[in-house]
């Protein structure tokens, strides 16, 4: 039996993720990933790397960041302390779900899991202080194929929920998807 729930998103190849959680007296345990598992749903990757990051101010935006062709990225991505809302856009041109984007809460305390397939732009707003986001990708960091666009993107239209975000230097200049190289 899968302990694993998968929720369709309405994005083809988006999913949110359900780890079953085991908690008794002493705490919790859980599988953040089984390869087997998610075959049985016909989700496939072969993950190469983890990626962590600490972002220590509520209100603050990360994204959105892809990898272009030829090395784009899967990612199944999760919130391991705090809270934030994760957000997937896809950039997939010939796809029926193009510029279409999904958000969902991610925190400690839900478990939940977001796989993003290859062709999705990635980004999340911190919802608390001190959040600590992991995920595993399918192919390595490339700084020549590392790209963004604009949080804020109107083409987009991500109701982020706040006005004053805090960026660094690379979000604020990142270009909107209009002149964007995205090729998938």
């Amino acid at each position: 039996m899968n302990d694993l729930q998968i929720k369709e998103t309405g994005v083809k190849g988006l999913y949110v993720l359900y780890p079953k959680v085991f908690g008794d007296h002493r705490g919790w345990f859980t599988e953040t990933y089984s390869k087997i598992k998610l075959e049985e749903y016909g989700i496939t990757a072969d993950f190469v790397q983890d990626n962590h990051s600490l972002s220590g101010k509520k209100g603050t935006i990360r994204g959105l960041h892809f990898q272009i062709n030829p090395k784009s990225q899967t990612k199944l991505v999760r919130c391991s302390r705090g809270a934030v809302l994760d957000v997937a856009v896809d950039l997939r041109k010939g796809s029926p779900t193009y510029k279409k984007w999904f958000a969902e809460e991610l925190s400690a305390e839900n478990f939940k899991q977001l796989w993003l397939p290859k062709g999705f732009a990635h980004g999340f707003l911190t919802l608390t202080d001190d959040c600590e986001v992991l995920y595993k990708v399918d192919e390595y960091y490339s700084a020549a194929c590392d790209r963004s666009i604009r949080f804020d993107d109107p083409e987009i239209g991500i109701d982020w929920g706040i006005r004053d975000p805090v960026l660094s230097k690379k979000d604020l200049d990142a270009p909107f998807l209009s002149g964007s190289d995205a090729n998938f």
